[in-house]
């Protein structure tokens, strides 16, 4: 009903329903490693780009102080009790607090912390200055681990790497990566992993209708992912995949990872894991198709695979590994002759950008009997002003030859981890008013 009402669809923005595309890699389960042999597994993991034996360590931000899986697995990843952190508040409002505050839950699991005054917001710091210190260099370059903590992502790039130049700091930073150290951060911390990031873009739908500018909604990361792989953060709570998408098309990505908050993902080389409070979703536009015709945002086949905590993804072949727990629950073969799906109703998601939506319906898509699912986004408080105020966008999901998923309840809850799920995204035309009141028939 919600669709009938709200949505008129135009001809010059219709487009036909396309089937998924064929099955490029195949979906595997691989026996995860654990414990104390989890760091092995990712060291093995193999290298792109310039080698670097270090970890990259891209929390979604709300990192809670008792998630002791991620506070923990950091220190182990830096070496252990007794290795040493420094931390840089650069991105917050108030940094001497904030990074206080992370030396202290670092140092709660054994390690040796110490907060770096550089940061805009200390305006007693004289940051070309603080960036070159002999003193301040010294401490990273002994360290093992370095952690960003959130707020603003601008500050930290304009920090490290103004005018696009690396800073000395930036160097050693990197020095301390290249030879295996722990690069963290949380929030604003994670968003610059990437090469590229969003440089301040609140708004998800207004990036999907064309904000997308150099220096404003956009900007250069500091990279330390690679060149390859864009980041994201506060991902599945905000719906930010209706960002990710617009700006991966636009600066030739095909590969992007968005982390959900309480949550992080470990990148060494092409190995990615999953840990903390809930996961990550996987964007794959590796065999997308955008019509140039159509005059807004559009894409068809984009192949989605949610990594749940505990699963692990291969950027190299493009398959995920379930964890063992997964893998000890109820494998969901929506292709086999003998499924047998939990769900058959037929939901309509109102609001696809909406907190964790996505996650949610493609847990539900793969362990039900319907072949698809729809879903729309739009702004219903866009003012008249606003040329764009009536657009909005259709999402949908649907599964392919290669779709399969994961269940476990083990953990007291449905968990579900799911492969290769395709989203097709194209504008429609939102009514306005939205509604009238009613008079009868």
């Amino acid at each position: 009903m919600a669709a009938a009402v709200l949505v008129m669809t135009p001809a010059a923005w219709a487009a036909p329903a396309a089937s998924a595309p064929a099955a490029s890699t195949p979906v595997v389960q691989v026996t995860a490693p654990s414990g104390a042999s989890n760091r092995a597994a990712i060291a093995r993991a193999p290298k792109v780009g310039e080698p670097v034996k270090g970890y990259a360590v891209i929390i979604g931000g709300a990192l809670k102080a008792d998630n002791d899986e991620i506070w923990e697995r950091m220190v182990t990843l830096a070496g252990g009790k007794g290795s040493r952190w420094v931390v840089f508040g650069t991105a917050s409002q108030t940094p001497d607090r904030t990074s206080r505050r992370v030396v202290q839950l670092l140092e709660q699991r054994g390690a040796v912390a110490e907060a770096m005054p550089v940061a805009p917001q200390l305006r007693w710091v004289d940051l070309s200055k603080a960036v070159r210190d002999p003193q301040l260099l010294e401490a990273v370059r002994n360290a093992d681990g370095v952690f960003f903590t959130g707020g603003a992502q601008e500050r930290i790039v304009d920090t490290f790497k103004p005018g696009g130049q690396n800073t000395p700091m930036l160097d050693v930073i990197w020095d301390v990566y290249r030879r295996g150290g722990v690069v963290a951060g949380t929030s604003a911390g994670a968003a610059i992993m990437s090469s590229v990031m969003f440089r301040d873009a609140p708004s998800v739908l207004g990036v999907m209708k064309g904000q997308l500018r150099q220096g404003k909604e956009v900007d250069n990361g500091l990279g330390f992912v690679g060149p390859n792989l864009f980041v994201d953060q506060h991902f599945l709570k905000r719906g930010r995949f209706g960002r990710m998408l617009p700006l991966m098309m636009a600066k030739g990505y095909k590969l992007g990872l968005g982390i959900e908050e309480n949550s992080a993902a470990i990148v060494q080389g092409d190995y990615v894991e999953v840990v903390g409070g809930k996961g990550a979703l996987m964007v794959d536009l590796n065999d997308v198709v955008t019509d140039p015709k159509v005059p807004a945002f559009n894409l068809t086949g984009a192949r989605l695979t949610y990594l749940d905590r505990g699963d692990r993804y291969d950027l190299g072949l493009r398959r995920i590994e379930p964890s063992e727990r997964k893998q000890r629950g109820q494998l969901l073969d929506p292709n086999s002759p003998g499924f047998k799906p939990e769900y058959t109703s037929e939901p309509f998601y109102i609001d696809m950008l909406g907190d964790s939506t996505i996650s949610n319906a493609m847990g539900f898509l793969i362990d039900s009997n319907q072949k698809e699912v729809r879903g729309l986004s739009f702004d219903p408080r866009a003012p008249e002003k606003d040329p764009l105020a009536d657009l909005g966008f259709s999402f949908r999901l649907y599964k392919g030859a290669d779709s399969m998923g994961w269940y476990s309840d083990e953990s007291g809850g449905e968990e579900y981890s799911v492969a290769n799920i395709y989203l097709d995204v194209l504008p429609v035309r939102i009514s306005r008013p939205l509604f009238t009141p009613w008079r009868g028939r």
